[in-house]
């Protein structure tokens, strides 16, 4: 169950990173905030594709209908990718991080096959360089 508490108080903090650590219990650590952060990279080469946020509510959704959800902070709202855009993230894989608390969506990517909402597959589409200025943003 993804509500459930990482450990009841009669386990020690050993025992209990230990479990999250190394046990099959999926108990994702959510922030203050109650979110937790995603990656949703491409199924086909593993691109990185974009990061967003899930609370419990948009992890639950993800887990049952295989589609990605997640959670916008700006409208404080849940949102299903794609609902709008066409960019749908059918999801062939959840990976969690070693303490529960960060997300990897492997996800095959409907519509046009992006994920950017300006248009681009990626929304890392610039690097960071320096230049005489200091550091600049570099389209590649």
């Amino acid at each position: 169950m993804i509500d459930e508490p990482l450990a009841s108080p009669a386990v020690s903090q050993d025992e209990a990173t230990h479990d999250l650590e190394e046990g099959t219990a999926f108990t994702p650590r959510f922030d203050a905030d109650g979110l937790i952060v995603c990656v949703a990279r491409a199924a086909a080469d593993h691109e990185i594709l974009m990061i967003a946020y899930m609370n419990a509510e948009a992890l639950r959704l993800t887990v049952a209908t295989g589609e990605a959800h997640y959670w916008s902070r700006s409208r404080q709202t849940i949102w299903r990718k794609g609902a709008t855009s066409g960019q749908t993230q059918k999801v062939r894989e959840i990976r969690t991080d070693c303490d529960q608390d960060a997300l990897l969506l492997t996800v095959e990517a409907g519509g046009d096959g992006g994920a950017c909402h300006t248009g681009r597959r990626s929304c890392f589409y610039r690097r960071v360089a320096e230049s005489e200025g200091g550091e600049a943003l570099v389209f590649d």
